[in-house]
């Protein structure tokens, strides 16, 4: 399954990338980074990031190890396909 996490910067990005930088993403074993997005203003502080795991529990360890630094939200997703399936009532 998919997620979309949205994280906001506690203290700006400064700190979110000195992690980064000497720790990696610290994912637990089991939660896969797909890509992220940086909203484009000054601030830079909004992080949206695709996510993929079969075991959703995982988010808990890694919001815990970052949690001095981000704010979490957290979101399922699917494809703008399969909710379009979904609507029409050809995806069961």
């Amino acid at each position: 399954m998919r997620y979309m996490v949205i994280e906001r910067y506690r203290h700006g990005p400064g700190p979110v990338y000195e992690r980064v930088a000497a720790q990696g993403r610290m994912l637990p074993e089991g939660l896969a980074y797909l890509d992220s997005w940086i909203v484009d203003d000054p601030s830079m502080d909004h992080c949206f990031q695709l996510m993929e795991t079969s075991d959703p529990a995982l988010f808990d360890a890694w919001f815990q190890r970052w949690s001095d630094l981000v704010s979490f939200e957290l979101f399922p997703v699917i494809t703008s396909a399969e909710a379009s399936g979904r609507a029409d009532g050809s995806e069961r």
